[in-house]
């Protein structure tokens, strides 16, 4: 479990650096390839950032509210805050704040932008149609979220996107009104070829840059998987859950494209889908289950 826990946080940072790398690339080609030149970059920074800031501070409001998630006492399921209270003890984090989700459909996701700003909702479909282990082992999956700080890794991601974004456009804009810097000479050749490649990139970079957010994204669901396994010290718990969980067709009303991507599952079904693993969200389900049965007998071997 350490070792496939240390991978996961590995395999992210090198996304993130990655994904760091085609910005300070695709900041240097704008800056050579238009007249923006490196002040274009800083705006674009700036614009990025202040639009991801409102949504870092409030998205947990938001994405509830959207949810048409409720809070919960304990009087009402007692046995989902004991299972709460004691894995957050086994996390070393706040008891997150408990929220359920009128619908028959099970699923659950996380918010909050910090272990103290930490909520958990799940679907009254969760609660009924899985048994103690299994519910303990989707509640450690999404403390695992809070504790891991994946609305933060989140938040970065999307900021990145977005300067990839506006640079892109830029760029295009540039190039589409006569605005390329090195056009009509400049540096000859060199300034064509500066042309050339930022054109590409302009078009590609969008699409490079959402294939590493989304990556990061199920790197971030691999992570816990084998953290939630860590807390419950019984990786079939939640193995069991994501198999139940991915043989219910049944749809989640809520569900929409904005808050898909924060469910232990895609409520939109992309799970069963085949278009390219790529661009999804979630890792294949089959894949998270065959680890967490690894990591299953890898315990029972050591006893």
């Amino acid at each position: 479990m350490y070792e496939q826990i240390a991978s996961n946080k590995r395999r992210s940072w090198l996304l993130i650096i990655i994904f760091i790398a085609v910005v300070v690339l695709i900041g240097y080609i704008f800056g050579e390839a238009t007249y923006f030149g490196p002040a274009g970059v800083a705006i674009a920074v700036v614009i990025a950032v202040a639009m991801s800031f409102s949504s870092y501070y409030y998205s947990d409001r938001i994405v509830l509210s959207i949810s048409k998630a409720r809070p919960v006492e304990k009087s009402e399921y007692p046995h989902l805050y004991n299972s709460i209270e004691g894995l957050s003890i086994a996390a070393g984090i706040p008891v997150p704040k408990m929220y359920v989700i009128d619908d028959s459909a099970p699923n659950a996701f996380a918010t909050g932008r910090d272990p103290k700003h930490g909520a958990i909702a799940v679907t009254t479909g969760l609660i009924e149609k899985m048994d103690r282990l299994e519910l303990e082992g989707v509640i450690a999956h999404e403390m695992s979220h809070i504790k891991n700080y994946d609305i933060r890794m989140a938040s970065m991601t999307v900021v990145l996107v977005g300067i990839v974004a506006l640079l892109s456009d830029w760029m295009l804009r540039s190039f589409f009104w006569g605005g390329g810097r090195r056009r009509g000479g400049g540096r000859g050749n060199q300034g064509v070829l500066f042309i050339i490649v930022g054109l590409v990139m302009a078009i590609l970079a969008p699409i490079i840059a959402q294939a590493i957010r989304l990556a990061v994204s199920r790197q971030r669901e691999y992570l816990a998987d084998s953290s939630g396994a860590m807390l419950t010290r019984y990786p079939p718990g939640l193995a069991s859950a994501l198999k139940k969980l991915g043989d219910d067709d049944e749809p989640l009303a809520v569900a929409n494209k904005a808050t898909a991507h924060m469910y232990i599952i895609n409520p939109l079904l992309e799970h069963k889908s085949k278009i390219n693993n790529l661009f999804k969200t979630h890792p294949p389900l089959y894949d998270r289950i065959k680890r967490l049965d690894a990591l299953s007998l890898e315990e029972t071997t050591e006893k």
